[in-house]
């Protein structure tokens, strides 16, 4: 099977001198990316040229850099204040993006930062956002035709470089260092640079933060709830303190709107801890916001490793917010995996400091992330039915389960290549694809990819599963079979190998083959394999054949849905839509 290792190798393509940013990329936090500088101010030819030489490495990554008037020779017209049809300006724009599109077939992500202009130069000063001879105005225009001109591609990804000469300050750029060496940008410019080229690789690579674990206290309001009882806090009203937990915990809710998940580990007492979430009148995180807590006087190392098994996440998921500087480093010398940023004594940074980070960034956003946290919050009522329930058989029908099948399409590949790219345990073979490769691998005869939604009386889980079947003669080589840990253990793994099975034998496939490829995670695959009696084994216990003469059944309490474009009979319909 074709994988993407995503080891990192970065091209950089600029029409500047770029060597300074290297020396960033190989520095800092991890990862370190290892980067080739193309021919210098060869912008255009490398990006339409497959065969040049800077591609041969076959680089993972690509960096395209450019200065506006370089790029767009139509607004080095404008700079020199001549009269510029917007229409020509936008169709240079049209054209430069259709260069990226090209180049971008060749790499697993090509990144574009956002064309700038100097700080020092102050253009047409009043007029230089007056359409639509302003040059800033111009420019923004552009950027944002760049950006809707790339959107269809998933491989491209506009990184915003005017924030990047923001935070470097009057260094960001000059004429003196262009003069001196075509060097476009400061030293500063480019450290910024390189962390957010490196939030963005790890993204790709499914090592995103995923949950921040935040302490009380101090913390997410001002006092000792304890001592001085929740009326008392500060939080809110009118004084800058107040004000600043206020703001950082609408910052925290942010991030759970967007997918991270939120949860709570502190020494207090439960109840009047609870008490305030529910009651202060000025809380902005609320216990519906939280996919769980911990609040107890136990360490809170047991309490964070206790807290990330409920919730089916790595200790590498997790970042740890608390003002106490020894349970910071308690917590950072015990899980070394745990992400423990150093956390300002001044209250009024904690919102700044917290949107600094660089470890939530994600290459996708789907409707899955948007809900997650309510996800987490209905798996605690079906813990609450479990413990309830006489039998595991009573629970599971009690459920109510429902699982819908789709083909791979347009529509749903986002999330089909965030799943296949960030599920670890039951996964059988743990590639990892970008949305563009995978779309790819599909659209390659005689393979199918099926996804999965999964639903029940509690809640909606969202697209969750994924199996792929490749067929060779009278074979079919399960090539992907992943499943997120949100719905282990409730038969959607064995409803996953009906489908497959099923559609296979509507082939008239003799057998069903599985490989396992073991990684540091997955062993709950190979486990569930294992557990399936029907399939032979090979020696080495890692292929699975299954004979489709026999069918697998359906477990008897899942209401198994098509839509129409996945039909359980023996026809093939377009794997793309």
């Amino acid at each position: 099977m074709s994988t993407v290792a995503l080891q990192g190798e970065l091209l950089l393509i600029a029409d500047f001198t770029i060597a300074g940013l290297t020396h960033f990329l190989n520095a800092g936090e991890p990862p370190c990316l290892p980067a080739s500088v193309a021919p210098f101010d060869q912008v255009v030819p490398i990006l339409v040229d497959s065969t040049a030489a800077c591609w041969k490495s076959r680089p993972d990554f690509a960096l395209v850099w450019t200065r506006p008037q370089a790029a767009i020779k139509s607004f080095a017209r404008v700079l020199d204040h001549e009269a510029v049809a917007m229409e020509e300006l936008l169709a240079d724009v049209d054209g430069f993006a259709e260069c990226l599109r090209e180049a971008a077939k060749r790499v697993s992500a090509l990144f574009v930062p956002t064309w700038t202009y100097p700080g020092y130069d102050r253009g047409l000063g009043v007029l230089n956002l007056r359409p639509p001879i302003g040059p800033a105005y111009c420019l923004m225009r552009m950027n944002a035709r760049l950006a809707e001109a790339v959107a269809g591609d998933a491989t491209i990804r506009l990184v915003d470089a005017g924030r990047w000469l923001l935070q470097a300050g009057p260094g960001a750029s000059s004429p003196k260092l262009w003069h001196l060496g075509k060097i476009a940008f400061g030293p500063e410019v480019f450290r910024h640079a390189a962390a957010d080229l490196k939030a963005a690789v790890r993204a790709l690579r499914g090592q995103a933060r995923k949950l921040v674990v935040l302490d009380l206290d101090d913390t997410l309001w001002g006092g000792t709830v304890g001592d001085i009882g929740w009326p008392n806090l500060n939080l809110g009203g009118h004084n800058p303190v107040g004000e600043s937990f206020s703001a950082f915990q609408r910052a925290l809710k942010r991030l759970g709107n967007r997918g991270i998940v939120l949860a709570i580990v502190s020494k207090n007492t439960e109840a009047l801890a609870l008490e305030a979430i529910d009651r202060h009148p000025d809380m902005v995180l609320r216990r519906a916001d939280f996919a769980g807590w911990r609040i107890n006087w136990n360490d809170k190392v047991e309490n964070i490793i206790d807290l990330t098994a409920e919730l089916n996440l790595g200790l590498n998921s997790v970042v740890f917010i608390d003002d106490n500087p020894a349970e910071r480093a308690r917590v950072r010398e015990a899980l070394p995996d745990v992400l423990v940023p150093e956390w300002p004594t001044d209250k009024l940074r904690y919102e700044q400091t917290l949107a600094e980070l660089t470890c939530f960034d994600t290459f996708t956003l789907t409707e899955e992330d948007h809900t997650r946290t309510r996800m987490y919050v209905a798996e605690r009522d079906r813990k609450t039915a479990r413990e309830s329930a006489q039998s595991l058989d009573a629970y599971l029908a009690m459920l109510g389960l429902r699982v819908t099948v789709e083909r791979l399409s347009r529509s749903n590949v986002t999330r089909v290549a965030q799943l296949l790219n960030k599920t670890n345990q039951l996964n059988l073979t743990t590639r990892r694809l970008t949305e563009a490769r995978y779309l790819q691998w599909a659209e390659t005869e005689g393979r199918d990819v099926f996804a999965f939604r999964v639903s029940d009386r509690f809640d909606d889980y969202g697209l969750t599963g994924i199996a792929s079947l490749s067929v060779d003669g009278p074979v079919g080589e399960v090539s992907d079979f992943l499943l997120s840990c949100r719905v282990l253990g409730r038969s959607v793994e064995q409803t996953m190998l009906h489908v497959i099975a099923e559609y296979a034998r509507s082939l008239g496939l003799a057998r069903l083959v599985a490989t396992y490829i073991p990684t540091e995670r997955n062993a709950p695959c190979k486990q569930f394999f294992d557990q399936q009696s029907a399939f032979a084994r090979s020696e080495d216990g890692l292929r699975y054949v299954w004979e489709l003469p026999d069918p697998y059944p359906l477990p008897r309490h899942v209401d198994l849905q098509y839509t129409a474009d996945a039909p359980a009979g023996a026809s093939r319909p377009p794997v793309l839509s």
